[in-house]
């Protein structure tokens, strides 16, 4: 069997390294990950689901020590599994090929993957596997990182004052917002006690920042499904998996190109921000300062710091 015969059947990450370029990229993968589907161009195929094997390997742009220990520079795990999701919930299809073509056209959509290996292969045909393995490269243009992929899950964004915070009926009031159906993202103020005083701005924002995540905090501390998240990847998981978040602000803000600017430390209108960047469903305010105004196209509904939630409104963003 010839060099290039055998590297054919290999496995993905093994044909991966062989065509590797000088020099060559890092990879992620994703082997042996089964699921149950319906495929197949035959009518015997029709109304049974058979077991299917995916095998991913994708280059990536960026390498390991340029990330930083940082979620949110690297391309994740999840965004292999994601496009597998999507691509199988998207319609039936009858080839495997039309299947693994949608799902590296996915991955590849993704600003750090540079070159797609997707193998898929079906196991309950007979005492062997039927599969085929496609090779993809990213398209040449592609625009930056956005904050969240375009079908992205519409959060609810709830601000809670600390009088909020310390709500006695904290476990309803969550049930209630829960049954909105969208994604909940809760925003928190400052304590109420005397934060330290820097003598210049940047330094003070800082200190306004981590202030607000000591509430986040605290807010966990009452109930076991707020989970404190920083990176807009834990965000977006949360999101789609019906986790309740507790925005600790300090990470998107500051490392955000287009942030809410240098000199903005108020929780409130960090919140409105975070709605924005997010396109939020609506903002829930509780206990709010009045003087800040939502901007155009977001919809802010206002709330004394013990009412009960309003009415959930449909699931759709505001027109921006």
């Amino acid at each position: 069997m010839t060099d290039e015969i055998a590297q054919a059947f290999r496995h993905p990450s093994e044909r991966a390294k062989a065509l590797a370029g000088d020099p060559p990229r890092d990879r992620i993968s994703m082997t042996d990950h089964r699921r149950e589907v319906e495929i197949g161009a035959f009518q015997a195929e029709r109304g049974i689901t058979q077991t299917v094997q995916f095998d991913v390997v994708v280059e990536v742009e960026t390498r390991a020590e340029q990330a930083v220990d940082d979620v949110d520079r690297i391309l994740s795990y999840d965004t292999i599994v994601e496009a597998i999701d999507a691509a199988l919930a998207a319609e039936r299809v009858n080839l495997l090929e039309t299947l693994a073509a949608r799902i590296a056209d996915r991955i590849l959509a993704h600003p750090l993957a540079a070159r797609c290996f997707v193998r898929i292969g079906k196991l309950d045909r007979g005492p062997y596997v039927l599969g085929v393995e496609i090779l993809r490269n990213a398209p040449p243009m592609r625009g930056r990182l956005r904050l969240l992929p375009d079908d992205a899950p519409h959060p609810r964004v709830v601000y809670l004052s600390s009088e909020a915070i310390a709500r006695p009926d904290l476990p309803r009031f969550l049930d209630r917002l829960e049954e909105g159906g969208a994604p909940i993202i809760l925003c928190v103020g400052r304590p109420d006690l005397p934060a330290p005083q820097a003598a210049h701005a940047m330094p003070q924002r800082r200190i306004d920042l981590l202030a607000i995540e000591q509430s986040a905090w605290v807010l966990a501390a009452r109930d076991p499904r707020c989970v404190v998240v920083d990176s807009r990847t834990e965000l977006d998981w949360a999101m789609r998996h019906g986790q309740i978040s507790v925005w600790a602000p300090s990470k998107l803000v500051l490392d955000a190109h287009d942030g809410p600017g240098a000199f903005v430390r108020d929780p409130f209108a960090l919140a409105l921000w975070l709605a924005q960047a997010f396109v939020a469903v609506e903002v829930l305010a509780f206990g709010a300062p009045a003087d800040i105004a939502a901007p155009p196209g977001l919809r802010l509904t206002r709330r004394d710091a013990l009412a009960p939630p309003p009415d959930p409104v449909d699931g759709s963003p505001a027109a921006s």
